[in-house]
């Protein structure tokens, strides 16, 4: 379309006259069917060309006088980010289920865009994911957009996403990483409607949002083993006795919620790898690292997988169907140590894929929930397989090592000398960030149901 075609000299002559009416007739017919057969509401997915696809490796945004061009992203002096974030999406549609890509393998590409967000549009990012303000001094975290291979997403749309689940109610249950997951989430949505925080607990680990516009609620329960665990640790992790799990019992929290919820998205594994006391049927049956206990030293495996084979049990047998979307395992990026002995993150480039592979641990709990996650969706006749669906960030998220928020968790660490001792966090994202990503994932997920 726009292109100057040039005739074919055969159709001068005369005798050829009726072919050329009888071509345009069809191609103005085909034109018509297509534009009528448009649905006006923009959910009917499409397939891309390869060049439909390379045009959307950019974002742009829309001056408003008619042209089109790149979003100009800059730092001030200050650390923030001075952005023209763009009110609209590129012009792209969900990925047809026909183009069977896989959204979740894929590799990350330069956004000179920059992010949907900055640190001061969003009031609700908390203190240790507010890289920026803490005084993250490079930028280029900032710039990368995740692209599966063969196929493209579109970028968060809030708008679109909350009339799609107005008068609806959402729960992101699980662990601290939930938390930093949540935080994305209502700073993209905060750009069509701010929330009104309507319930925190005592701690503000579990909260309550709600979206009077669009009668959408937002929960985020602080459940960071999923099952019944009982723990004597303070927010900095400093315990007085070793946790308690019970095996074969999920977490209250949650399960007596989960029939007031339309989605849920649900995850877990971090908190498996610290010192616990394992329970079953009201009895002791060993431990984990708990030495002097003369207790019997069970490893990750098991509690795991008995963990999930619970949780995926409970879902998949409940009469209660809403869309239930399983986030998976996410790796650190610890160098030279761990949290307790001086890890450090200090990269500021994503990962090319095959240059990192992940650690032994992230293997093995990956493998766990991938195998668990697929025994309940192939379950004969459970109404509810088909309602869970796998976030599979695993990959997209082993790729980004510049994305945590190291020393830049506390304010300004480094303000008593660039030798300072600072504990590095390697687990948690920097807001804005590669955690924004999961949502894009998300929503899609959701288009596609």
């Amino acid at each position: 379309m726009g292109s100057k075609w040039e005739p074919w000299n055969g159709f001068h002559r005369k005798n050829n006259h009726i072919l050329v009416k009888l071509f345009a007739s069809v191609l103005l017919v085909g034109i018509s069917f297509r534009l009528f057969s448009s649905d006006s509401s923009g959910l009917v997915p499409v397939s891309w060309s390869t060049e439909a696809v390379e045009r959307a490796a950019v974002p742009v945004a829309d001056v408003g006088d008619g042209e089109i061009r790149k979003d100009s992203s800059s730092t001030d002096n200050t650390g923030n980010v001075d952005a023209s974030i763009p009110e609209t999406t590129p012009d792209i549609e969900e990925v047809s289920q026909e183009e069977k890509c896989d959204l979740f393998n894929g590799e990350w590409i330069p956004n000179p865009s920059g992010p949907a967000y900055t640190n001061e549009s969003c009031k609700f990012i908390e203190a240790p994911q507010n890289c920026m303000t803490n005084g993250r001094p490079d930028r280029g975290y900032l710039y990368w957009r995740w692209k599966p291979y063969g196929c493209d997403i579109p970028l968060f749309n809030a708008k679109r996403f909350l009339d799609v689940v107005r008068n609806k109610s959402w729960a992101l249950i699980g662990d601290s990483i939930l938390r930093n997951h949540v935080q994305s989430l209502i700073c993209l949505l905060s750009k069509a409607e701010e929330p009104v925080e309507v319930y925190h607990d005592a701690d503000y680990k579990s909260r309550r949002w709600h979206f009077p516009s669009h009668n959408f609620t937002l929960s985020l329960i602080w459940a960071p083993f999923l099952i019944r665990a009982d723990i004597f640790e303070n927010d900095d992790g400093e315990s007085k006795s070793e946790l308690e799990l019970h095996l074969d019992m999920l977490d209250t929290k949650w399960t007596n919620q989960y029939n007031s919820f339309d989605y849920i998205v649900i995850s877990g594994g971090q908190w498996f790898l610290k010192t616990a006391i394992y329970w079953e049927k009201n009895t002791v049956i060993g431990c984990h690292y708990c030495t002097g206990k003369n207790l019997t030293e069970v490893g990750l495996e098991y509690p795991y997988r008995k963990a999930l084979h619970l949780l995926f049990s409970f879902i998949t047998s409940s009469i209660h169907k809403p869309l239930v979307i399983y986030r998976t395992w996410t790796p650190d990026h610890f160098e030279n140590g761990e949290w307790f002995n001086g890890g450090t993150c200090n990269r500021t480039d994503p990962y090319k894929k095959g240059e990192f592979n992940g650690k032994d641990v992230d293997h093995l709990m990956r493998r766990i929930e991938i195998e668990e996650f697929e025994k309940a969706t192939a379950l004969d006749g459970s109404e509810n397989s088909s309602r869970l669906k796998l976030l599979d960030t695993y990959h997209l998220s082993l790729l980004r090592p510049d994305g945590h928020s190291g020393p830049y968790r506390t304010y300004r660490p480094f303000d008593s000398g660039k030798n300072a001792t600072v504990q590095n966090d390697c687990l948690h994202w920097c807001l804005p960030g590669p955690v924004d990503t999961w949502n894009d994932l998300i929503m899609q997920l959701l288009l596609n149901e």
